[in-house]
């Protein structure tokens, strides 16, 4: 056990001058393959991280204009909202002048009407009170009116009654 612990200076010189030559003979062969991989490598990222910006510029951009977009759209969506309402309102209002306006003259029409009935139903009844005037005054006074004093006689009865 003793041998394992011991350290033999001719053994650690050999150790030592190999490792030297090894060192040696990688940087001598192997520096600059592996500076270029690194460079390689560091060139890569960076232009990965490059790209990388770009492609975050590109969609920022690419956000910021669908942003806008959507703003857009959505103030031209309030818009058409905005004059659809209003244009619904305008025909309903316009429809309402116009229900309104044929009532009036339904009305009137109707008031016209009636007043002609009226009128119609009055001149009949003047005829026949004047006929019935004239009949009783006939048979009161036992002689027939003529025609002129028949129309008189019938005003003045007619005059007398109340209209209503």
């Amino acid at each position: 056990m003793e041998s394992v612990l011991n350290v033999s200076p001719g053994l650690m010189i050999w150790t030592l001058f190999n490792f030297l030559i090894f060192l040696f003979l990688l940087i001598k062969f192997g520096a600059k393959p592996i500076s270029e991989g690194l460079k390689r490598r560091e060139e890569n990222i960076r232009k990965a991280l490059e790209d990388a910006q770009k492609a975050n510029k590109e969609a920022e951009k690419l956000l910021k204009e669908t942003n806008e977009k959507m703003m857009t759209a959505q103030q031209e969506m309030t818009d058409i909202i905005r004059k659809g309402k209003e244009q619904a309102e305008s025909i309903l209002r316009k429809a309402e002048e116009e229900a309104e306006s044929t009532k009036k003259i339904k009305v009137e029409e109707a008031i016209r009407e009636i007043n002609r009935t009226k009128e119609l139903a009055l001149q009949q009844l003047k005829t026949e009170v004047a006929d019935m005037v004239v009949s009783a005054t006939e048979k009161l006074l036992g002689e027939v009116l003529d025609r002129e004093k028949h129309q008189k006689l019938a005003e003045k009865f007619i005059e007398q009654i109340p209209k209503n």
